[in-house]
């Protein structure tokens, strides 16, 4: 009930004001209100070429940077966040399956019970406070920087044998290495332990509407032994199916405002479509280096904002 008049009285708001700025600090106002989308447009582009060759969802970076240095209500914010993951990951799947980089058949699985467990993340996060949901959402952030660090990804695991649940699944293929121009076999093991871990991501990703990218990748291509492009492209796919079904919790909620939500989405797909274009070309450890160091400045903003200190 509180969420629900907080979003009636913000709406009530943009109505009567235009700008989306519900929970804007007093220095957003010597700002015109259009500036706001504009920047989400042009910030989610970039988000957008990023996101793709380094495997994480345009959700992982949107929901830490625009939560922590635009003036939106976190709600509103998350609520956008799914729908922009969702959008980048649409964007590149053509893309990916075409390469052979996502595995349609290695995603399903997957997706089915991750696809579950977001639904209820999302509703555990929209019923937590606000600040509770930033200082959280900073430090799994800061989190996520230490397992990029700390895990080495592997470009093509050895896998001894798959195990019989990928055998009675069939999750292996054939991709095309375009930096090497060699054709890669390979399929997966501990199917049922990566199935379990992906119950708990689906949790993450609906709780802070940051998608799953981040945890997707290390998931397939440390436990499971995929080869780590193939990774990077099935994740897309496994995002496209879980942040759909989180998104339709926050839809009902009111948690997604258009003038939020369309500037951003936008902006994402047409960076997803270049950025799915450099996952072929460009090494990963640029993309990765860069990657940590944007993370790591909005986890730590977000998490000092969530504790006052930064506000």
């Amino acid at each position: 009930m509180r969420a629900r008049s907080l979003w009636l009285t913000t709406g009530a708001l943009l109505a009567a004001a235009g700008p989306a700025l519900a929970a804007a600090p007093a220095a957003s106002a010597s700002w015109p209100w259009w500036v706001w989308p504009i920047g989400l447009f042009f910030a989610c582009f970039l988000m957008g070429i990023l996101a793709v060759p380094a495997g994480i969802g345009g959700g992982t970076l949107f929901v830490p940077i625009v939560g922590s240095f635009f003036p939106f209500h976190l709600d509103f914010v998350r609520g956008a966040g799914l729908l922009v993951a969702l959008a980048s990951a649409l964007a590149a799947g053509p893309m990916l399956l075409r390469g052979g980089l996502g595995s349609l058949r290695l995603a399903l699985p997957l997706s089915l019970l991750a696809s579950a467990s977001s639904i209820g993340g999302a509703m555990l996060g929209l019923a937590m406070p606000v600040a509770v949901v930033q200082m959280l959402l900073g430090g799994l952030v800061l989190g996520i920087v230490a397992l990029m660090f700390v895990f080495k990804k592997s470009e093509i695991p050895h896998v001894a044998r798959p195990d019989a649940l990928s055998q009675a699944l069939a999750l292996n293929g054939i991709f095309i290495d375009a930096a090497s121009g060699r054709q890669v076999p390979w399929h997966v093991h501990r199917t049922v332990p990566g199935l379990l871990l992906f119950l708990g991501i689906g949790v993450l990703a609906g709780m802070f509407g940051i998608g799953a990218g981040w945890a997707n990748v290390p998931a397939l291509n440390l436990l499971m032994g995929a080869p780590l492009k193939v990774a990077a492209g099935t994740s897309g796919l496994v995002l496209s199916l879980v942040d759909s079904s989180a998104a339709w919790v926050y839809i009902n909620k009111g948690a997604v405002l258009p003038l939020i939500a369309v500037p951003s989405v936008v902006g994402m797909m047409l960076g997803a479509k270049i950025g799915a274009r450099l996952l072929n070309v460009l090494r990963g450890a640029v993309i990765r280096r860069l990657v940590i160091a944007v993370l790591l400045f909005a986890g730590a903003r977000a998490l000092l904002k969530g504790l006052g200190v930064w506000p």
